[in-house]
């Protein structure tokens, strides 16, 4: 059943992060149902402690059902565990890369890795630039 699920939500996310903009709707929807049933779900519960159940502006499982129906959301585009995250999700799944979520601590060293790697080059270049910029300033004195 997990597989399946897995299945749905990466089908989801990679169809979505080809529309960035529909898919920060989609999230932002799923976000603000999901806050929203618990906000009513926490009033619906204060209420029927402190007043009857009559005095309820709503029925009792409008909290509940916008919580459901923002979980779905935010679980089926694979923004639940990563809506904080950010770009990522995003870029992530343009590139066909697993979440942060997913990834082990060996991807994540070799990512950190490949990126230290390309700090030491981009030095290297940066240097050597800086030799030819020199070399390059004295010929134009000697002329």
């Amino acid at each position: 059943m997990n597989h399946i699920l897995r299945k749905i939500e990466n089908k989801i996310s990679n169809y979505l992060s080809h529309y960035p903009k529909f898919y920060a709707l989609v999230v932002g929807i799923g976000i603000v149902l999901f806050w929203r049933g618990v906000w009513h779900s926490v009033d619906q519960m204060h209420s029927s402690v402190t007043s009857s159940i009559a005095s309820m502006p709503t029925p009792w499982w409008d909290g509940p059902i916008s919580f459901i129906v923002g979980l779905v959301i935010l679980y089926t585009t694979g923004a639940f565990t990563s809506s904080f995250i950010g770009n990522e999700l995003i870029l992530s799944g343009l590139r066909g890369e697993k979440k942060l979520s997913e990834k082990t601590e060996v991807d994540l060293r070799n990512e950190v890795t490949a990126i230290s790697d390309i700090k030491d080059e981009l030095s290297i270049i940066s240097k050597k630039l800086e030799i030819l910029q020199k070399q390059a300033h004295e010929n134009h004195k000697n002329i």
